[in-house]
């Protein structure tokens, strides 16, 4: 996470963060982020070892809250372990979803915290900032989920299921940003069976589901990548599991325009669809020559892949 917070932000950018940082030293097995709670701040680990948990199937809350009050100690299961230069408690930022994550010091640590309200005030300030930054937690956030698909959704804990409609994150648009869309894009009909996009095949363009439902999966194939690639390039199909449904509003293609990698699942119509389709070439123009725009983009992109990420969670 460290190249990516040195690669997506300016140098000016990086000092902010430095004078407005708070630095503190972490004992070990300190709880920094409680699942279900909320967090005031964004930490940056500069050294030590974070744990990341999830609630174990018969934590019901009941018990978990009689846990927390009683402060005993009610481990969930590992999901993943962060190191020098991870960024944690950065969902509130873009979500207002419950923190659905516990994570906590596995040996003194040294953090970097910066409180949400001096960040949410940058946000508002500095648009350059706004659309650096976002697009930095939007690739931290397409990593996590990632790591999460690959840990998860090629097992048996990871279960098909509707993602909820977020037409109301275009909300984080403006009028004039929705008009460039609908002006820049065309709408598709996309027949039922048909592969709108290939685990690690190519995207020619960003799409908005305007109806119907599809299906996100994950190939159960031993194949590596540059095999799966090939195989998406010639439409073979691949044995696959599906992690999730998609229905009206989501947004799909999206990791080219954040971190240019090849999509890591696969699109598929499972009825007659209809989706709206923005070219690749144009949207990474308009990203390049509009600051404003990209900083709504990216916040857009932030708050889609959080979702999937804490529902998926």
């Amino acid at each position: 996470m460290t190249e990516v917070l040195l690669k997506e932000l300016t140098n000016s950018d990086i000092d902010w963060l430095i004078s407005t940082g708070r630095r503190r030293e972490i004992a070990p097995g300190t709880v920094l982020i409680q699942e279900g709670q909320t967090t005031d701040s964004l930490h940056i680990l500069l050294d030590g070892i974070l744990t990341v948990t999830v609630p174990q199937a018969d934590n019901n809350p009941l018990s978990r809250a009689f846990a927390a009050i009683e402060g005993s100690e009610n481990t969930g299961r590992e999901i993943s372990r962060l190191y020098s230069g991870e960024v944690v408690g950065e969902i509130p930022f873009v979500s207002v979803r419950a923190i659905a994550t516990t994570v906590r010091t596995v040996e003194k640590s040294l953090v970097m915290s910066i409180s949400q309200q001096q960040l949410a005030a940058k946000l508002q300030q500095d648009v350059g900032f706004a659309a650096r930054f976002t697009r930095a937690i939007a690739i931290m956030l397409s990593d996590k989920l990632q790591s999460l698909i690959n840990q998860l959704g090629r097992s048996n804990l990871a279960q098909g299921q509707p993602l909820k409609d977020v037409l109301f994150i275009l909300g984080e648009l403006h009028d004039s940003d929705i008009d460039w869309i609908m002006a820049c894009g065309s709408q598709k009909n996309i027949p039922a069976n048909t592969v709108l996009i290939h685990e690690e095949g190519p995207v020619d363009a960003l799409y908005i589901l305007l109806g119907g439902t599809m299906s996100l999966s994950v190939s159960q194939s031993d194949r590596n990548p540059l095999a799966r690639a090939f195989a998406a390039i010639e439409e073979t199909e691949i044995p696959s599991r599906e992690i999730a449904r998609l229905s009206k509003g989501e947004i799909l293609g999206e990791t080219p325009f954040i971190d240019g990698r090849l999509p890591a699942a696969t699109v598929k119509a499972l009825e007659d669809s209809l989706v709206l389709s923005i070219p690749r070439q144009q949207l990474a123009a308009k990203l390049q020559q509009d600051i404003g725009f990209a900083s709504r983009f990216y916040r857009v992109i932030a708050i889609l892949l959080s979702h999937r990420l804490q529902g998926m969670l």
